[in-house]
């Protein structure tokens, strides 16, 4: 408590101590008229009021001026010392009154002022008694405002004396060490609130600073804290997790709580999950639960998980950069083995076509065999290009030029049909990119097709060309169909050879664009949602950073532009 506080409850014990004289007086007056004079007493009564609300005016100087305090105390003892005179000096009944401010010093301001108290009040008493017994010739005005009462003997007045002199100072002493006391101890009591107050705040601190959120929850599973990696996580307010059932709030399977009551005291529970966040987003979540003991003695469990969907969409490209590597090795030494004798049979039917006469149905095979062929090279030549390295011829190029010449080309191929729409979006500056036009031409080409013949009801592609918003300069371009999509169970092989979902296709198209983007050390993104088109965005950094594949698993609303 500060000092203004503890002087406001004392100017409130002065109104209630003097309004307890003012009633004791009124029955005292009642019981036996004339014990002492009533106007002096009254008037001492009214001026300790005043005073009191003199102490409140001057109440926001007393840290600044102590002195004022010690004012206070002093005219408290001369104001006792007005009310022992007017009730009978020695034969008063209020000479105790004396260790009431004696008591407010040594609690207020210290032991040695408590003694200065108890000083300057024993000084009075005595020079109450001395008037008493020796005549000192006082005015007329004092002697008015004197009682006349039978006095004590000198024996008596003596004892009576030193008794209440040295509970004076028996009074200054014991209050002065019981409030040293309070004080040490609310020192030390402060001292232990500020540590424990910095300990919660430290633990806080690390537990909000975690990258896992922790959860904690009572025995029915109910929520009790949410530390702030959880409330990111999970995508809601700290706020709106306290209170619920833990099992509702992580969306963790129904068998949860049986695996949960039979946990021991050692045991965790590991759960792998798939998490719909409150702003909309599907995380993959890795979660453990363990029991947990409260102080208190009450059980209680405590859950920690993170967001593992980077994790897992690494581990996906792993095995995919694993899988292509296979394939890769054995590209050149297929292709060798098969494009030479390939040439040769397509030659010899070739010259026989011509030389032997034929009827209809051997020309017809003839040409199936030729056509087959045919196929067969383009197969095996899509198959080099995709496997054999390429050599880049690196320029500084418009990426906005290559996009509407691609759209050009689209519109004037077989590809497009009549209830094809291509729409291009780029921006009115330059967006430049450093890279080899053909292969980015190559790559806008075969992420076009694929969109198109995705769309065999019809329906609008959009090419979208634009430089990335955070700063990296990097070069953004986005492959945009309204066609049947993509299932979630088939993002991890889209880009792997011979993969295709359509009928006419080799399976490496997709493969030739992740071979050319990461060659560029790009990225790509595929999002798709069945029944409503994909969305393919490819990324081009300015200068090297590791090429990453990340197909999205989570359906994702689709931008169409008109």
């Amino acid at each position: 408590m500060n000092l203004r506080s503890r002087l406001s409850t004392l100017i409130a014990a002065r109104v209630v101590i003097g309004t307890l004289l003012l009633g004791s007086a009124i029955l005292i007056q009642i019981s036996r008229p004339g014990a002492f004079p009533v106007d002096p007493f009254f008037t001492l009564i009214g001026l300790t009021y005043a005073l009191s609300v003199l102490y409140l005016a001057t109440l926001r100087f007393a840290e600044r001026h102590p002195w004022l305090v010690d004012l206070q105390f002093g005219l408290d003892a001369a104001l006792v010392s007005a009310f022992i005179h007017v009730t009978g000096g020695i034969a008063s009944n209020f000479s105790s009154l004396y260790v009431l401010p004696v008591i407010a010093a040594a609690m207020i301001r210290s032991r040695r002022v408590a003694f200065q108290v108890a000083s300057l009040s024993a000084m009075l008493y005595l020079a109450l008694v001395l008037v008493q017994y020796v005549d000192v010739g006082l005015p007329e005005l004092a002697k008015r405002f004197t009682p006349v009462v039978d006095l004590p003997t000198l024996g008596v007045a003596r004892y009576t004396v030193a008794i209440n002199l040295s509970g004076f100072f028996a009074v200054a002493l014991l209050a002065g060490s019981l409030a040293d006391s309070v004080r040490s101890a609310g020192a030390r009591l402060e001292y232990a609130s500020h540590e424990i107050r910095d300990l919660r705040k430290y633990n806080e601190n690390v537990i909000n600073s975690l990258l896992s959120g922790l959860v904690t929850t009572d025995a029915d599973g109910r929520i009790l804290t949410f530390n702030r990696a959880a409330s990111v996580i999970l995508g809601i307010p700290s706020a709106q997790g306290i209170r619920r059932d833990a099992i509702d709030v992580l969306q963790l399977p129904a068998d949860t709580r049986t695996g949960l009551a039979s946990l021991g005291d050692a045991r965790t529970l590991r759960i792998d999950t798939q998490h719909r966040t409150g702003d909309g987003r599907s995380i993959d979540l890795g979660l453990t639960a363990s029991p947990l003991t409260f102080p208190d003695g009450r059980a209680g469990f405590l859950y920690t998980f993170q967001d593992v969907t980077d994790v897992r969409r690494l581990e996906r490209n792993a095995r995919l950069q694993q899988r292509l590597a296979a394939v890769g090795e054995m590209a050149a030494g297929i292709a060798h083995e098969i494009r030479n004798p390939l040439a040769s049979m397509s030659g010899s039917i070739q010259v026989l076509r011509h030389e032997l006469t034929l009827n209809d149905e051997q020309a017809q095979l003839m040409d199936i065999v030729l056509r087959e062929s045919e196929r067969l090279n383009e197969t095996i030549k899509s198959f080099l290009a995709y496997a054999r390295p390429q050599r880049f011829a690196l320029a500084k190029l418009d990426i906005r030029r290559v996009v509407q010449d691609a759209a050009l080309l689209l519109r004037n191929s077989s590809e497009v049909q009549a209830h094809h729409a291509i729409g291009v979006d780029v921006p009115p500056d330059p967006v430049w990119c450093e890279a080899d036009e053909n292969q980015i031409r190559q790559v806008i080409w075969n992420l076009a097709t694929n969109g198109l013949k995705a769309m065999a009801q019809g329906g609008r592609l959009l090419l979208t060309a634009a430089t990335a918003d955070d700063g990296s300069g990097a070069t953004l371009l986005t492959v945009e169909d309204q066609g049947r999509g993509i299932p979630p169970e088939d993002l991890d092989a889209i880009f792997q050879p011979f993969h295709s979902s359509f009928d006419k296709g080799t399976g490496l198209g997709l493969a030739i664009v992740h071979r050319i983007v990461t060659d560029h050390n790009g990225t790509i993104n595929v999002s798709s949602r069945v029944g409503a088109g994909t969305v393919v965005t490819v990324r081009l950094p300015m200068r090297g950073t590791s090429p990453v594949i990340s197909p999205t698993r989570e359906s994702e609303p689709q931008k169409v532009l008109v």
